[in-house]
This record gives C-alpha cells, sequence and structure tokens, in this order.
C-alpha cells in the first residue's frame, strides 16, 4: 500500500434509513433519531429554562475563575456579560428546544 492511498475508504452513500435521512448528505444525517411528536410547549420552555441556568452556571464559574486570577472587576463583568448573551442566543435561537 502507497502512502498516496488512503489506508480505509468510507462509502459517500447514504445509511439505510428513513426516506428524510437519505436526502441529506453524509455530515447532515442526524446521529439521533428524529423525535416522533413535536415537543409540546411546556415542555420546551422547561428545557430552555434548564439551559439558561447552565448558561448561568458557566458565567458564575467564568467569573470565579477570573475573579483568582486578580482580574479587573468591570472586565470580569464585561467578559460574563458577553459569555451569557452569545450563550443565550443561541440557545433561543435554537428550534430544537
Amino acid at each position: 500500500m502507497s502512502e498516496s492511498e488512503p489506508f480505509h475508504q468510507e462509502s459517500d452513500a447514504p445509511p439505510e434509513g428513513d426516506e428524510r435521512q437519505r436526502d441529506l448528505d453524509a455530515p447532515a444525517v442526524p446521529f439521533l433519531e428524529r423525535r416522533s411528536r413535536p415537543r409540546r410547549r411546556i415542555e420546551s420552555a422547561f428545557v430552555r429554562l434548564v439551559a439558561t441556568g447552565g448558561i448561568v452556571g458557566i458565567c458564575v464559574a467564568v467569573a470565579a475563575i477570573m475573579g483568582t486570577q486578580n482580574v479587573a472587576a468591570w472586565i470580569i463583568g464585561l467578559v460574563v456579560s458577553v459569555v451569557s448573551v452569545v450563550l443565550a442566543a443561541v440557545l433561543w435561537s435554537s428550534r430544537t428546544l
């Protein structure tokens, strides 16, 4: 086997599955099966609330780490607010939650 030949060639054919997955290119095929029913409003709101709590936890951890490194308070506030806004925007723009 020469160096120019790949050791393992993968097929470009989509995996066997339902019709929707056959239409997608290989990187776009979902890892998990699609939900059989749409998520209810209350379930979606609860998931978003829990995820928002996770964002707050991440921001608290970032602030605590920066606080132990003697970073100026205004920089900690700026970094934490930017991180929280970016993560919240990603979370709340998601259509799957």
